[in-house]
């Protein structure tokens, strides 16, 4: 059934004439009374009772008048939403961000994004890099902040975002706490409170003291910054955490030391799955963080 077909019959029957519904729709008017004609063969029943005075409605066309004016309606409405759509004054965007990463920069864009395009809702779901990883691929996320893998994914589009330093973090009656920075020889015999499972940056951390001839030594394993803090703090172990939520640390309670050569460090991008469809939002979104990120 065309769409076109119900307009007509809808405005033959408001006008009760063909020749003042072509006129107003701007057709000829054998096109409208062939439309209808072919609407009442494909529904089988007669809509309308022509005479030469006037065109009336049919019991039929009564009844059908009312679903053709909701159908058209409800057409309208959708063809109007995809306008606003494609203008970028609506839509939704669902993004996957990891916790302790200290990434604030990212919050102040999404801020200055949603300034510009108000109606544009975004979802941020916290996950860990491998979740959001396995999120993205299964469509459950537009796009996704991760820890960028030693070998580039196939998979995935990406946007370099940061590269923050580590630092370790341990309480200030710690062993190591007057050094000026820390070897991986110092670090066999230590106790540590680790990022989960679900963090990229587990795994890179036990690699690169695997590299260094030791097995790392974890008590704890965490999603939560806080948490991780006040572990360490209370003198469970030692961490390591981005240089940016170093700053944040309380130096009374807590200190940071770098790493020496070759240090490990947090690299973030933004990605989003290859040759997947990304909504017009999405794409805004991406298209905003390039020009406020790089300029």
């Amino acid at each position: 059934m065309d769409i076109r077909h119900l307009e007509y019959f809808i405005e033959v029957a408001r006008q009760k004439s063909f020749s003042k519904a072509a006129d107003i729709i701007h057709i000829s008017q054998p096109s409208i009374s062939k439309a209808i004609r072919e609407l009442e063969n494909e529904l089988g029943v007669t809509l309308l009772y022509r005479n030469t005075k006037c065109v009336e409605l049919t019991d039929n066309g009564e009844a059908i008048l009312e679903q053709a004016q909701q159908i058209v309606s409800s057409f309208q409405n959708i063809t109007g939403q995809l306008e606003e759509v494609s203008k970028l004054r609506t839509g939704k965007i669902h993004i996957g961000f990891p916790p302790i990463t200290g990434v604030t920069v990212l919050a102040h864009m999404f801020g200055a994004f949603k300034k510009e395009y108000p109606n544009i809702h975004i979802s941020l779901y916290e996950f860990g890099s491998k979740k959001i990883e396995a999120a993205i691929h299964e469509g459950l996320l537009d796009i996704g902040v991760i820890c960028i893998p030693s070998e580039q994914d196939e998979m995935y589009e990406m946007m370099s975002l940061v590269r923050d330093p580590l630092r370790i973090v341990m309480y200030p009656e710690h062993r190591l706490a007057k050094r000026s920075e820390i070897e991986y020889a110092d670090l066999t015999d230590e106790w540590f409170i680790l990022y989960s499972n679900d963090f990229g940056l587990h795994d890179t951390i036990k690699e690169r003291c695997r590299q260094a001839g030791f097995n790392l030594q974890v008590v704890f394993e965490t999603s939560q910054r806080e948490l991780m803090t006040q572990t360490v703090a209370a003198g469970l172990g030692i961490a390591f955490l981005p240089s940016k939520i170093c700053r944040e640390l309380d130096d009374k309670v807590l200190v940071s030391l770098p790493m020496a050569d070759p240090e490990l460090s947090l690299q973030l991008a933004i990605a989003w799955k290859k040759g997947r469809y990304l909504s017009h939002a999405a794409r805004a979104l991406l298209d905003f963080c390039k020009q406020h990120l790089f300029i």
